[in-house]
């Protein structure tokens, strides 16, 4: 008996071919046209004040969104990463007095904290990521209120100063660290055990647990990573702005960070970490927000730019899976 094999109808093959390239490359050809629109409206786009400015407002985001990505990667969910900046920007003030360094430890301890307590709910509870997560950031949001009030610190370290403000070859200090933060999680999720088993939970969790990953291991870990970006990026931005504010430090950033991670072609539904492309989704929505904003667009039409281009990515996405 002989197997019939069926042949892909052309035009469904080329659509799939579109689609995977959108989801490829999608984000570089829109980066591309954006920069090359915003340039030919305003001259003083592509000047250096201008993207040292932009590198400033972006490397906080870039941090959350690579958290980010790592969740969404094992197809879960992080929603307290705005609420863990807020904890970790509280803490600064507070422990600042006893030097930098012990401020920023404890502030990424505490964001590897909320990491682990978010982690170990879908883990081991089995909670659903979007309802463990979510549950935290209200949590975790009211905690970073209670330990440094309703009101804005100032903080006056020099040495937190420097990560917000210091440039280094021109390049703002916050960018390198943004970059480092790529290579690493780029590195680990190309070249070691550790984000392979990532991918593979993603992938199919049930199939992962029968061949013997260590799937609630790992889950808890990449929460934990999460946190503790979003937490250093909390510290970036109280030295940027010099001060602390929880009531507004971080508020939609978890937003920001799944757009960048869905816009830069990472599937909400697992299996896949496009590192590089997360990085781009975050300059490219950083981009869209700063053209609008010179050109004295209204902050809610911003907001609907941003929830058109959220919805494409995912359909794009969607298509493409279940193709």
């Amino acid at each position: 008996m002989t197997a019939t094999v069926i042949e892909p109808v052309d035009g469904a093959g080329t659509r799939e071919r579109i689609l995977d390239l959108s989801q490829r490359y999608g984000v570089y050809v829109a980066l591309a046209v954006l920069i090359a629109v915003a340039t030919a409206l305003n001259t003083d786009f592509m000047s250096v004040s201008n993207w040292r400015v932009q590198m400033f407002e972006a490397a906080p985001t870039v941090l959350v969104a690579l958290g980010m990505a790592l969740v969404i990667g094992t197809e879960g969910v992080d929603l307290s990463v705005g609420a863990t900046i807020a904890l970790a920007a509280s803490i600064v003030p507070l422990y600042i007095g006893y030097g930098p360094a012990p401020a920023i430890v404890l502030a990424l301890l505490l964001g590897a904290a909320s990491g682990l307590v978010g982690g170990s709910m879908v883990a081991f509870a089995g909670v659903q990521p979007i309802v463990a997560t979510l549950s935290l950031m209200i949590g975790v949001r009211g905690l970073a209120e209670l330990l440094n009030g309703s009101s804005a610190k100032p903080v006056a370290d020099a040495t937190i100063g420097d990560l917000g403000e210091h440039t280094l070859a021109g390049i703002p200090l916050m960018a390198w660290i943004a970059l480092a933060a790529t290579a690493i999680v780029a590195y680990t999720v190309r070249r070691t055990t550790f984000g392979r088993q990532l991918v593979a939970i993603g992938d199919n969790k049930r199939a992962s647990l029968l061949a013997g990953l260590p799937v609630r291991r790992v889950l808890v870990t990449v929460y934990v990573l999460s946190g503790i970006l979003a937490a250093l990026a909390g510290v970036l931005i109280v030295g940027h702005g010099a001060e602390a504010d929880p009531a507004n430090q971080g508020l939609n950033m978890e937003l920001s960070a799944i757009t960048a991670v869905v816009v830069g072609g990472t599937p909400l539904s697992g299996g896949r970490v496009r590192v590089v492309g997360t990085v781009a989704g975050a300059m490219f929505m950083q981009l869209i927000s700063a053209v609008l904003i010179q050109h004295n667009v209204p902050t809610s039409t911003t907001q609907i730019v941003e929830a058109v281009l959220i919805c494409l990515a995912v359909y794009v996405s969607r298509e493409r899976g279940t193709r």
